[in-house]
């Protein structure tokens, strides 16, 4: 009954999921994906219950489907976190050991129906070597295609510090919970197929609702997203001391300025020199954004704003966000994401140590200085300070006594 089950969520969220308005790349995977595991599902009880063997043309199409999990895990992961720049056509490659299999399969499909259902009945006699090659190949894909997942993931979460003052609805903890559960199914391909299907259930459930609600998670241009033709890009500032770009297109004599940074090999033993080798900004430049940068942020507390982020505060500065990343780095030493919540915790600091401020909670302190979550805030403030926003509050109320 739980198959049955499983199916039909499967096509009923494949059905949500092609109804959604909006569809992005990464739904469009998702959708395959889970069409692919509602067949895994509906060819595993077929055969599970004997039904397989009235329609013996569907015997041995399941072989090649374990295959597929994998590419469509890291696809989706790729596309969720906005990191699937290779062409479509390249997405292909990695089903090339689908089409291998299918094609070694040629020959069984080929057979007599009496043949076939010969075969599956002897646990698959004169096939033992294929499906000892194809379990490896399937144990093999799972752990590569969960670790690459896993890294995905890793640079999403550094991409996300570098951009967004707050994190929790785009951290995308859900999709690695996720991978963790598909790494423990692989784990169950050793045990009885019943548990397995049974938690390919749970895990169709569980991709299923949070794939549909997921959202957009970068609504402007990434900062590394190139144009599509190669450019170069001449900073300058005008007169109001703005910093100002020019795109160099390709042929064109490129004017460097006195002051202007030109490309260098990339050192081993300065990360961060590596990281910002190709940028135009000049260390004068740096120094008069970082000013007005802190003068805005004493002036106007934009830091106060909650869903703050590192392209809307270049545009109030007037320059680009990869140039305001580099200053807040190398300036001040830290993420986008660290520097504007040190903000916050500062400002809540001195709001709280006003005794007018008193008859207010923590928590609505907080959402005045930019936070938008009790455990957002929380995190942040025991990082910054090493106590609980309440430990803080008994040992001011202490130095105060």
């Amino acid at each position: 009954m739980i198959y049955i089950v499983g199916i039909s969520i499967a096509f009923f969220l494949s059905f949500l999921l092609l109804s959604k308005k909006g569809k992005t790349q990464a739904d469009k995977i998702l959708t395959c994906w889970i069409v692919v595991m509602g067949m895994h599902l509906l060819l595993y009880y077929l055969f599970f219950s004997g039904l397989v063997y009235q329609y013996p043309f569907l015997l041995g199409l399941n072989i090649p489907l374990p295959l597929l999990h994998g590419p469509f895990l890291f696809l989706y992961t790729a596309s969720l976190t906005n990191q699937l720049t290779a062409g479509k056509w390249k997405w292909l490659l990695h089903f090339i050991p689908v089409a291998v299999c299918l094609l070694y399969l040629t020959r069984f499909f080929i057979l007599p129906a009496s043949e076939k259902i010969f075969i599956f009945q002897h646990k698959g006699i004169g096939y033992e070597t294929f499906m000892l090659v194809n379990l490896v190949a399937i144990v093999l894909s799972g752990m590569i295609y969960v670790i690459c997942s896993l890294i995905l993931l890793k640079r999403h979460k550094r991409n996300i510090l570098d951009q967004f003052s707050d994190t929790e609805k785009i951290n995308l903890q859900w999709l690695q919970y996720l991978v963790y559960g598909i790494a423990f199914i692989w784990v169950l391909v050793f045990t009885d197929d019943e548990i397995l299907f049974a938690g390919v259930v749970l895990f169709i459930v569980f991709i299923g609702y949070f794939g549909i609600k997921q959202v957009g998670i970068f609504a402007t241009k990434p900062m590394n997203e190139q144009p599509p033709f190669p450019v170069t890009k001449n900073a300058g500032e005008d007169s109001a001391g703005n910093i100002i770009v020019k795109e160099q297109l390709p042929g064109e004599k490129k004017n460097i300025s006195p002051g202007e940074n030109i490309e260098t090999a990339d050192t081993p033993d300065n990360t961060e020199k590596k990281k910002y080798s190709k940028s135009g900004l000049t260390a004068a430049m740096a120094d008069n954004l970082h000013d007005k940068l802190t003068a805005l942020m004493k002036t106007e507390k934009v830091y106060t704003e909650s869903e703050l982020s590192l392209s809307e505060l270049a545009e109030r500065l007037g320059t680009l966000p990869n140039y305001l990343s580099q200053v807040i780095n190398e300036k001040e030493g830290s993420n986008f994401y660290d520097y504007i919540n040190t903000l916050r915790i500062e400002e809540f600091k001195r709001k709280i140590s006003l005794p007018e401020n008193r008859k207010y909670t923590l928590l609505s302190l907080s959402y005045d200085c930019g936070f938008n979550s009790k455990s957002s805030f929380n995190k942040n403030f025991k990082k910054a300070t090493g106590q609980s926003p309440s430990e803080y509050l008994n040992s001011l109320s202490l130095e105060m006594a």
